[in-house]
């Protein structure tokens, strides 16, 4: 298994989300994509908390990519009953220039994060990192959406009626890529 490098790499620029931004009610750029996040018995129900969306990338370029947010477990709280809730978050990537864009076909570019946030710890603080390198068969001069994904589970879901959300704090997090080309 080899290494992946930006040596040999020039960096070609850097974006990033405005981390003081917060959601809002229409889609604003870099701004934090939503304030929650339902929970529920599966882990497949993913919101997209950040998004960047990049200039032209090809084949072989490299993206560095750095995430943070942070989650706050309100479930229950003052009159229901707390419970833990487990927080899976990840980097995926679409391909602005496909006709369905955020439709088309997404793909995971970084490992799988997860941790649980309890009534006790209350705040959790979000963090993934990747070096991932456009694939040979990425279109020349397509633009890569990069979005840090979040989903909240729990067995515990339904137990205040199945509409309990945990909370995206705005204000605490930010997505930041740094595109590298061959020198």
């Amino acid at each position: 298994m080899a290494y992946l490098s930006t040596a040999g790499y020039s960096l070609a620029g850097i974006m990033a989300t405005d981390q003081w931004q917060p959601a809002a009610g229409a889609l604003a750029a870099g701004a934090l994509e939503t304030r929650a996040i339902p929970v529920d018995l599966s882990s497949t129900t993913y919101r997209m908390l950040y998004r960047v969306v990049l200039g032209a990338v090809s084949p072989g370029d490299m993206l560095r990519v750095d995430a943070d947010a942070r989650v706050t477990n309100d479930c229950g709280y003052p009159d229901g009953r707390r419970y833990t809730i487990g927080v899976g978050w990840h980097l995926w990537m679409y391909d602005y220039n496909h006709p369905d864009r955020a439709a088309g076909p997404w793909w995971r570019i970084s490992h799988l994060m997860g941790d649980n946030v309890d009534p006790t710890r209350h705040h959790m603080p979000l963090h993934i990192s990747t070096l991932y390198r456009m694939p040979d068969d990425w279109p020349a001069g397509h633009r890569p959406v990069v979005v840090l994904r979040a989903d909240a589970h729990s067995t515990a879901w339904n137990y205040n009626g199945g509409k309990d959300t945990l909370t995206v704090d705005a204000g605490y997090g930010q997505l930041i890529v740094e595109h590298y080309k061959p020198a």
